[in-house]
């Protein structure tokens, strides 16, 4: 059953269009998403299964193509079309964080959770700043595991040196949830604060990113 075959003034498209995408529920959100569903489920039943078989919108988000297509009605084709449009998003995000003129917290924290969204592995993002706290450039500088990540101070200052920073702020994700930062996370910030000051770069913030969740070690008075 497709969207279609609603009355008009139900249709998640419809009411999209007259209401705004935020009128809508995930399950609509995710039925216009599918267009379709499939024999004796409508496109919005058919994504409300699909919240229930991962547990939540983050755990669909995060799903490998091959869970993806567990569920009877997805596949391949699907399972691109969701990454293209997840990515989409995170792009977007970078283009507006990157004509901020100055680094506030909340575009900081829109930006992280837009770019960390649904990423199944750890990985650590360096951001480069000017004098002026402005944003110089953005890089994932090392990619791990779903609960490890190995970074190397040496590697972050040679890329400040190499932008001419004055400043970073650094990044990474708990995909486990946890957004307080383990002993290791502690030991990491202080030796990075330690390397990079050996070359007047300071280390405004470190955030640790686990969904909606947002640790600040500035904020915390752990810098």
């Amino acid at each position: 059953m497709g969207i279609n075959a609603w009355p008009e003034h139900e249709r998640p498209r419809e009411r999209l269009v007259r209401e705004g995408a935020r009128a809508l529920s995930d399950p609509e959100l995710l039925a216009i998403f599918l267009r379709v569903g499939v024999r004796g489920k409508s496109a919005v039943t058919l994504g409300r299964d699909m919240l229930h078989h991962f547990g939540s919108l983050q755990g669909l988000l995060a799903a490998d193509v091959s869970a993806f297509s567990e569920v009877h009605g997805l596949g391949v084709a699907k399972y691109a079309q969701l990454q293209a449009v997840l990515e989409l998003s995170r792009r977007a995000g970078a283009e507006q964080f990157a004509r901020a003129s100055l680094c506030t917290p909340d575009a900081v924290r829109a930006y992280l959770r837009s770019t960390f969204n649904g990423q199944p592995h750890e990985s650590f993002i360096v951001m480069f700043l000017d004098v002026k706290h402005r944003l110089i450039d953005t890089s994932e500088m090392f990619k791990g595991t779903l609960t490890h990540t190995s970074v190397y101070p040496r590697e972050v200052v040679k890329a400040a040196l190499r932008r001419n920073a004055a400043g970073v702020m650094l990044a990474h994700n708990h995909p486990s949830g946890e957004a307080a930062p383990s002993d290791a996370d502690v030991r990491l910030t202080t030796a990075l604060v330690q390397a990079l000051a050996l070359i007047d770069v300071r280390v405004i913030d470190h955030f640790i990113v686990a969904g909606s969740h947002i640790h600040s070690f500035a904020e915390n008075g752990q810098l």
